[in-house]
């Protein structure tokens, strides 16, 4: 598992400003936890006061983790992006994995969390 004790950044993909959704919840928790956070969506240009990055392509190489906190279909094409990026670390909400990002994965040679909850595995 990756550890978290030397995570310092972490893209949340499905970041939003509906404070009802998960998107929403597990970004200021892991804010308000001391984590660096960079939202990833197209939707918005910023996120409580922070700037949103549309695309993983727009990320700074210096990510340690990404969270997906998105439909397992969007999660597939976002994982291809990731892996075409380098990143190595990558966490999966509850719901947000599925066989087809499993398949994309096989190979890949990354740290992979899924069934795990960020804000759960950050508490300890």
């Amino acid at each position: 598992m990756v550890d978290l004790n030397k995570v310092k950044k972490i893209a949340l993909v499905g970041a939003t400003t509906n404070k009802e959704k998960f998107g929403y919840i597990i970004l200021k928790d892991l804010i308000n936890k001391g984590f660096e956070v960079i939202p990833v969506t197209p939707k918005y240009e910023e996120i409580e006061g922070i700037k949103v990055a549309k695309t993983i392509k727009e990320l700074e190489e210096d990510v340690d983790l990404i969270v997906f906190v998105v439909p397992p279909k969007v999660g597939a094409v976002v994982t291809k992006e990731v892996l075409e990026r380098g990143f190595k670390n990558l966490w999966y909400q509850p719901g947000a994995y599925s066989s087809e990002i499993e398949e994309i994965l096989k190979q890949s040679g990354v740290e992979v969390v899924r069934g795990r909850c960020i804000m759960v595995e950050t508490r300890r």
